[in-house]
């Protein structure tokens, strides 16, 4: 049986090495064949090694450019007393898409943020199926992915743990048998907070959140629930339920991670153990036809022999207005998702980096979206245009917000 062929893009951040842990559990099934990441050249050249993969990409080109890339990987592969397996090395801007586009049975895209985009469109033209953990390439690109997808038949397959529940729990209906679709919200560090208690927090504080290890720019957005909002535009997007039949609840224990309710009543919920190599697994194991076949996935099961106790309790929209917001941005479609998304990042990297305050990120967003004109047309321009009218505007709120703080 010949083995099928895999292409991780942002294969040096959180889910783009856990996605390869489970890959490597499965050699005897599944090929790594391409590999890209944004600056991490060593790791990046340690998975190429380890895989022994032929193609890789990478988006910061360091100084001596590909002489200087090559001559790492020989020095690496030195070390370890083999061939350097490398063939093509893509280097720049385009090279995560340059391989994201390479023949492959599936690319997971785990690029962070709207950079991801031309990745999810290039594996899509080419008719190749995508785990998609980069959430914000479908919410902003929104029609246009839907689109290239159905124009080669491509599969878009879900690796956020809450998406991931859904379609595992869609299987227990029909579309039209589906009456709200629930996506559950940890609550992030800051769940029972006031409003005025919020503008104090810190960095460090929005940082630390209680169950999940994520990147800086999820994990902040996870605090301001601003990840539920995208989340609810992804759902909507993914599996065609409109956003009135889409609901937010906050579940503090993370172990349901979302839930289908039918037009019977009954609600199907999926739970795992917090572990994101569950969802990459399953999604890596979508075959052609669709359906999916479970892979281990090295997540420890639950101990249901031990107490445990699960609660939830409605959204704070008061202290927590950008779900809202968010929510807002994916009715309206065409470009808000877009603004929404761009002008997100600058907001969260502005107050990481301590130039607003942690209730400015909402502020910001809420200004930015009331500003935006969007294009007539969709189109793949008008997403990059407005994604950098947003990054201007946020930039100029935060010197804004920063003077008069």
């Amino acid at each position: 049986m010949s083995k099928r062929g895999f292409i991780v893009v942002g294969s040096t951040g959180s889910v783009g090495t856990q996605a390869l842990d489970v890959l490597a559990e499965h050699r005897d099934e599944y090929a790594v064949i391409g590999l890209a990441a944004g600056s991490q050249l060593d790791l990046l050249l340690e998975q190429a090694l380890d895989f022994h993969v032929p193609v890789i990409g990478l988006t910061t080109s360091p100084a001596g450019g590909e002489a200087a890339v090559r001559a790492r990987l020989r020095e690496l592969a030195a070390e370890r007393g083999i061939a350097d397996p490398v063939e093509t090395i893509h280097l720049g801007d385009n090279a995560a898409e340059a391989v994201a586009g390479l023949a492959a049975d599936m690319v997971l895209n785990a690029i962070t943020g709207a950079a991801g985009l031309g990745a999810t469109l290039a594996a899509l033209e080419h008719g190749t199926d995508v785990a998609l953990a980069n959430k914000e390439s479908l919410i902003i690109g929104g029609s246009i992915v839907l689109d290239a997808a159905r124009a080669s038949g491509a599969q878009l397959v879900p690796v956020d743990s809450e998406h991931s529940a859904i379609a595992q729990a869609l299987r227990a209906g029909t579309h039209g048998e589906v009456s709200k679709l629930i996506i559950t919200a940890s609550g992030g560090p800051f769940r029972g907070m006031t409003r005025d208690a919020l503008r104090r927090v810190t960095p460090a504080q929005a940082l630390n959140h209680p169950t999940w290890s994520m990147g800086s720019m999820i994990t902040i957005n996870s605090a301001t629930l601003v990840n539920k909002g995208l989340e609810v535009i992804e759902a909507h997007l993914l599996f065609d339920i409109d956003f009135d039949h889409i609901e937010v609840v906050v579940h503090p224990q993370s172990q349901i991670h979302s839930m289908v309710e039918f037009t019977d009543a009954s609600t199907i919920a999926q739970i795992s153990p917090p572990d994101m190599r569950l969802p990459i697994s399953y999604a890596l194991g979508t075959q052609d036809d669709g359906t999916t076949r479970r892979l281990t996935s090295g997540a420890i099961p639950h101990n249901w022999g031990q107490p445990m106790h699960w609660s939830f309790e409605p959204v704070n929209h008061l202290a927590f207005p950008a779900l809202g917001l968010a929510i807002d941005a994916g009715k309206k479609g065409r470009s808000y998702p877009a603004v929404l998304n761009a002008a997100n990042e600058e907001l969260v990297s502005a107050f990481i980096a301590g130039d607003i305050a942690f209730t400015g990120i909402d502020k910001g967003l809420a200004r930015a979206l009331a500003a935006h004109e969007p294009a007539a047309e969709h189109t793949v321009e008008t997403v990059l245009a407005a994604d950098a009218w947003a990054r201007d505007f946020a930039r100029a709120d935060v010197a804004e917000q920063n003077g008069g703080r």
